[in-house]
């Protein structure tokens, strides 16, 4: 080999052994799918107030190298989070929050169906072998007692079932400090079904440090 052959391959070399950290860098950055409807799509909020911005922000703050992916499509049920689920993961997807049901509950559909299409959900992201986090939604109590117990325990039961991790109600940090609804209502937008931006802040406040347990399993 001449001696120009040689200091071009070395030179070669070195520039793809310098382009290596930047690679690697970007290959440690975990995808976050949020599969979700509204409450997820931040419906009603500024750009940038809705839920996964402000996950985003919260997480990014505390130097988690992640992508958010806003997965939330307004109107939806548990049927038509099933529906999307295979394409709305990716090759780059590391792990999925689940924030399903609110919707099923405005119809009044059938806890049997909903547990169904979440159960569907579920086995989807397993078998792409993500790590995910499954939020709850609590039944209002107008539907009957059996019809609450019943929609309640889907999510505590398929958390356990799939070994997920699990956050028991979305809305859960905004009833913290009082009674119920009424105490929720000053964190809601005027349709009482949304969060405003400090509701949403509450939220993810709450649910932030799960989520950092999300990525850790990730990483492992």
């Amino acid at each position: 080999m001449s001696y120009g052959a040689a200091r071009w391959r070395s030179k070669a070399l070195a520039l793809a052994l310098a382009a290596l950290p930047s690679v690697a860098a970007e290959a440690e950055t975990l995808e976050i799918v949020a599969l979700g409807d509204s409450l997820t799509a931040g419906y009603g909020l500024p750009q940038g107030e809705g839920f996964v911005p402000q996950l985003q922000n919260w997480l990014t703050e505390r130097g988690h190298d992640v992508t958010v992916v806003n997965a939330g499509v307004s109107g939806d049920t548990t049927a038509g989070g099933l529906s999307r689920v295979d394409w709305a993961l990716s090759d780059d997807t590391d792990a999925m929050i689940v924030t399903l049901g609110g919707n099923d509950l405005l119809r009044g559909i059938d806890p049997a169906n909903a547990r169904g299409n979440i159960d569907g959900i579920l086995q989807a992201g397993q078998a792409r072998d993500l790590e995910i986090l499954l939020v709850g939604m609590k039944a209002p109590g107008n539907y009957g007692p059996e019809y609450q117990q019943d929609f309640d325990a889907i999510y505590p039961d398929l958390a356990e079932q799939y070994g997920t991790l699990y956050e028991e109600a979305f809305f859960g940090a905004l009833t913290a400090e009082g009674d119920g609804p009424a105490a929720a209502r000053a964190f809601m937008q005027p349709d009482g079904i949304h969060p405003n931006a400090e509701g949403v802040a509450r939220i993810v406040a709450a649910l932030g440090p799960r989520v950092e347990e999300l990525i850790a399993e990730a990483q492992d």
